[in-house]
């Protein structure tokens, strides 16, 4: 592939993509600092070796790569690849990365690579994956393209596999790890298009660490500052093993007018979390 060089991510770019001219009065040494959180020169290597990789393929090098154990349950919840239909596939978004990777893995296996994320847009970055996102800009204006994309998305002939969260989790008051409130455009899309939705949930947390700086940076700071640490996380949990669990699909009726958007969301929210404690759905 052609976008690949020993040099893929390069953070001084992605900064003057973000910033334009403003980028060079960002200081040296915190260049230094991302390139090093952000893992650039791991991240490079695996991307130099993975080069002739793309779409489910490339999905699951990165989860051998980074030595994740899947226990799969409820796949016989996930609809035949043959019906003739599409879905939305909705999770919870606990690591904000490596959970992104290893559904995709799974979902692009189980329906030959028919379908498409809505992720960062600094997932573009990655030739291997860029093929299989509609991105949506996380650090700057929205793209004034972004509803076209998205209703393409919804158009096509692929199923969408969605975080309605929009960012990864947060740790709540009493403890717990959970998503911030869902947002509405995977119900508005899902009930459009005429999509079931299929429920997932994906177990697993990031550091605590990650957590008091996500607090923090929500509570005081205008930018996401956690997100930043994404990939340091994602390093932390090389070598773990996760339970993802599959709902049973929920038909596209089911969403009427006796709820608002917001609240369904917050139903199918719901749902997801109940697959965690085998709860029946």
């Amino acid at each position: 592939m052609e976008q690949i060089s020993e040099k893929t991510i390069d953070i001084e770019q992605i900064l003057r993509g973000k910033m334009g001219a403003k980028a060079r009065w960002v200081p040296r040494p915190l260049v230094t600092w991302l390139k090093r959180i952000a893992h650039q020169d791991q991240v490079n290597a695996f991307l130099w070796q993975s080069r002739d990789k793309v779409g489910t393929e490339w999905l699951e090098a990165c989860v051998t790569y980074l030595d994740m154990r899947l226990d799969l349950r409820g796949m016989e919840n996930l609809p035949d690849k043959n019906d003739g239909r599409l879905y939305t596939f909705v999770s919870n978004h606990p690591l904000g990365g490596i959970d992104g990777v290893a559904l995709g893995a799974v979902i692009g296996r189980h329906y030959d690579s028919r379908f498409r994320y809505l992720v960062n847009d600094l997932l573009m970055n990655l030739p291997g994956l860029a093929p299989l996102c509609i991105p949506i800009n996380k650090t700057g204006h929205q793209s004034r393209q972004f509803p076209a994309m998205v209703k393409a998305g919804f158009e096509s002939d692929n199923h969408m596999l969605m975080f309605p969260a929009g960012l990864c989790s947060r740790r709540q008051k009493d403890g717990s790890i959970r998503d911030i409130p869902w947002t509405k455009t995977f119900i508005t899309k899902s009930v459009e298009y005429h999509r079931d939705i299929v429920p997932i949930h994906f177990g697993g947390c990031n550091s605590d660490f990650f957590y008091r700086l996500a607090a923090f940076s929500d509570r005081y700071l205008p930018f996401n500052l956690a997100m930043l640490f994404l990939v340091d996380e994602m390093y932390k949990n090389v070598g773990h093993s996760f339970t993802v669990t599959i709902g049973k699909p929920i038909a596209w009726q089911t969403f009427d007018k006796s709820k608002t958007p917001m609240e369904w969301a917050k139903f199918v929210q719901d749902k997801v979390y109940s697959l965690s404690s085998n709860t029946p759905l």
